[in-house]
């Protein structure tokens, strides 16, 4: 077994995360003698209910401030709360005053669910939290709300990426983050691959996951560490917008040499294909796009057959770890076989992409690639002379879901083109490493340099340079080039 933990770190990555767990959920097969290709114990963990039967729960920790579950409970139908929820009055004998918030009441979506019933079709009026439409039950272990700080607060904005990493200090410091919230989850793996974490890095969530990145390297230093760095993509005032650009830039600084994929993820760019119906201000629509590129590229981690997802990022040298999400819909590349591009016969790099989801409307004109790892899903064209088995493991799985058929009721229903009777909608995605990266870190130093204060900023310019080099058309180790 291949066990992948997941940390959920800030309102938007909960909701991007959500719509993950929701897609593997539908994954899982109920009718005897019916197997997934998809390996459930990547991502799931089995354990003992309430009532002593079998849980199956993600491998997650869920953090969140204040406000930010929604109707989401700590204890569920799975996990009753056991202990007596009524506190003792303690030392004080005088008379109480209890002050309690107005409940937040669950969605009509959720009522469904817990009845059993049909569900509603969900709209971005009707989703208010990501709770709303999450499908799945976690274990009471996995909810961490953080109360030092309330959502979309006027006075105590979670924003300054300095706030996070103080916040990080002072709860490590308190209870220890790791031995309480992670170290359980990692001693039930049996042979942990990776560690995964959805993050914001433009606000304060990128100070707190630096910091608990190093933490966790320090822990689990030859584990791979995934980071999926979503970005705010609305265009904002120009000082706001130097902020979150200098927040980027200490979050590269800090996280992208740590990780063995750093994907920063623009949540959304401007430019997107007329065919796409996305509502911009719905986080609900918007990280549905991005889930369905993060799905389809990462489909070969948790596959039965395929083991070797970390030896594709790596590439032929194993020194990028910066990586540009793309995606294309429905875009049938003359019927080739997308492989990882460090593979024995695989295609020529791809370059023309529908939707990038790390630049806003920049081309890849010019740029080398260092490597790309390439995955389909869907309606590809059979290949002359490949064994019907050899095809995409989750062709049939994945036409249901793309089709929109109940299987998967949470995703916005009419975001994707309508695929044509009989066929599903393709899907087409990639993580590539490539000269782009070096443009990047140029502007975002240009920005940090302005705005940080000058006993940061030599390190983290001279840092930033160091990491620009790896991606610099020509730039050698010199190790073996003139010894050839």
């Amino acid at each position: 077994m291949h066990e992948i933990v997941t940390l959920q770190l800030g309102q938007r990555a909960n909701y991007l995360a959500t719509h993950f767990w929701n897609l593997q959920e539908s994954y899982f097969t109920y009718n005897e003698g019916e197997e997934s290709n998809v390996d459930h114990d990547v991502h799931f963990r089995p354990g003992i209910g309430a009532d002593s039967s079998e849980t199956y729960t993600p491998r997650t920790v869920i953090y969140d401030l204040k406000g930010g579950f929604g109707t989401l409970r700590r204890y569920n139908a799975l996990y009753e709360l056991t202990e007596d929820s009524n506190a003792g009055q303690g030392l004080w004998d005088g008379p109480e005053i209890v002050q309690r918030q107005t409940p937040i009441q669950p969605s009509d979506y959720q009522k469904s669910l817990d009845l059993g019933t049909q569900a509603p079709r969900l709209t971005s009026e009707s989703v208010r939290y990501w709770s709303d439409y999450n499908r799945v039950f976690y274990h009471p272990r996995s909810i961490v709300q953080l109360n030092e700080y309330e959502l979309n607060s006027q006075t105590m904005p979670f924003e300054d990426w300095n706030v996070g990493e103080e916040l990080f200090h002072t709860l490590d410091k308190e209870h220890d983050l790791i031995d309480r919230d992670v170290r359980p989850l990692l001693e039930e793996c049996d042979q942990l691959r990776a560690l995964q974490l959805f993050s914001g890095s433009d606000d304060a969530w990128g100070g707190f996951a630096a910091r608990y990145i190093e933490r966790l390297k320090d822990e689990y230093g030859k584990k791979s560490i995934w980071v999926w760095a979503i970005e705010d993509g609305t265009r904002m005032q120009r000082h706001r917008q130097f902020k979150n650009d200098t927040n980027k830039a200490r979050s590269l600084y800090s996280i992208s040499p740590q990780a063995s994929l750093y994907a920063p993820i623009i949540d959304l760019p401007h430019k997107l294909p007329s065919y796409l119906n996305v509502d911009r201000q719905s986080e609900w629509q918007k990280t549905a796009l991005i889930a369905s590129a993060i799905e389809t590229v990462t489909l070969p981690s948790r596959l039965r057959p395929y083991q070797h997802f970390e030896a594709s990022l790596a590439g032929e040298h194993g020194t990028h770890t910066i990586f540009e999400l793309q995606t294309s819909i429905n875009k049938i590349n003359d019927g080739h076989n997308h492989k990882s591009s460090n593979e024995e016969g695989s295609t020529k790099a791809e370059t023309e992409f529908d939707i990038d989801f790390a630049y806003d409307g920049e081309h890849h004109q010019g740029a080398h690639i260092f490597n790309q790892v390439q995955v389909t899903r869907g309606n590809e064209p059979e290949r002359q002379g490949e064994p019907a088995d050899e095809r995409d493991l989750g062709h049939a799985r994945k036409l249901r879901l793309y089709n929109s058929e109940p299987m998967l009721q949470s995703f916005p229903h009419d975001m994707f083109p309508t695929p044509k009777a009989g066929t599903g909608i393709h899907v087409f995605s990639a993580l590539t490493a490539s000269t782009r990266t070096a443009q990047r870190i140029k502007a975002l130093s240009a920005t940090a340099a302005r705005m940080v204060s000058v006993d940061e900023r030599e390190d983290m310019i001279n840092g930033l340079g160091e990491i620009r080099e790896f991606y610099e058309t020509g730039w050698s180790s010199g190790s073996d080039d003139e010894d050839d």
